[in-house]
C-alpha cells in the first residue's frame, strides 16, 4: 500500500492532506496504529493544523506515540512555514504604515487561542530583517522578558523594531500592562540606539497601533 511519503514523491506535497503531510513528519506510528492514523488523531485532538501553532513541545509529548524527536520535528516544520510566509519575496519592502505590518504579519495570528508576542527586526530603511516570537502565554497575557527582546534585536543587527502581539479575546484595546511594557521597551531601546517604530495589538479582524495613537514618536 502506498504511504504518504511515496505519494509525496510521486505527486508532490500539494496533493497530500493535512494528516498525510503530518504523517511524513512523524515518520512512524505507534503500536497498533499506523502513522497516517496517528497523524489524523493528533489533528483531531488539537483541533486542526492551525491549532498546532499554539501547541507546546510538552503538550505534544503528552500524546501517545509522540516523543521528543517527533514533537521537535512538528514544531520546527511549523516555524519554518511561518517564517517562509513572513520572510517572503516582499521582505525588502519598507514598513511605513501600521496597516502594512498588520496585513503582512498580524493577520495570521487573529485566531490564535493564546497570547503571543513577536518582534520584527528592521534595518535603517525600515525593511524587515526577521520576525521572531519572544513569548507565548495563556488566554489573558504572556510574560515578555525585555532582555530576550533585545538579545534578538542585537543578534539580528537591527536598527529598529516593531512589536506585535495578539489578544485572544478579540479586543485589541491595549491593556495597562501593554502600555507599561511598551514604555519599558522604548526606554531600553533608546539606551541601545534602536528605534521603536510601532507596537501593534492584534484583535479579531482589527488592530490598534501605538504609533497611530500617538503613543510612540520619532
Amino acid at each position: 500500500m502506498e504511504g504518504p511519503r511515496e505519494r509525496l514523491e510521486r505527486l508532490g506535497p500539494c496533493a497530500l492532506s493535512d494528516s498525510e503531510l503530518l504523517a511524513v513528519l512523524l515518520g512512524t506510528g505507534r503500536p497498533g496504529m499506523d502513522v497516517t492514523t496517528l497523524a489524523a488523531e493528533l489533528l483531531q485532538n488539537f483541533g486542526g493544523l492551525s491549532a498546532l501553532l499554539d501547541t507546546s513541545a510538552f503538550e505534544l509529548r503528552e500524546k501517545p506515540g509522540i516523543g521528543t524527536a517527533k514533537a521537535a520535528r512538528i514544531l520546527a516544520a511549523l516555524e519554518l512555514g511561518t517564517r517562509a510566509q513572513c520572510e517572503g519575496p516582499d521582505l525588502g519592502a519598507p514598513l511605513i504604515h501600521s496597516v502594512q505590518v498588520y496585513e503582512r504579519f498580524g493577520k495570521r495570528w487573529i485566531h490564535s487561542r493564546i497570547e503571543r508576542f513577536f518582534v520584527i527586526a528592521v534595518d535603517s530603511k525600515n525593511r524587515a530583517r526577521a520576525v521572531r516570537e519572544i513569548a507565548r502565554g495563556g488566554r489573558a497575557q504572556c510574560q515578555v522578558d525585555p532582555a530576550e527582546v533585545f538579545r534578538t534585536l542585537l543578534r539580528e543587527a537591527a536598527s529598529g523594531a516593531i512589536f506585535l502581539h495578539n489578544h485572544p479575546s478579540g479586543d485589541p484595546e491595549p491593556s495597562p500592562e501593554d502600555i507599561a511594557l511598551t514604555e519599558r521597551l522604548r526606554i531600553a531601546a533608546d539606551f541601545l540606539g534602536i528605534r521603536v517604530l510601532d507596537h501593534l495589538v492584534i484583535g479579531r479582524g482589527c488592530y490598534v497601533s501605538f504609533r497611530d495613537l500617538g503613543a510612540l514618536q520619532d
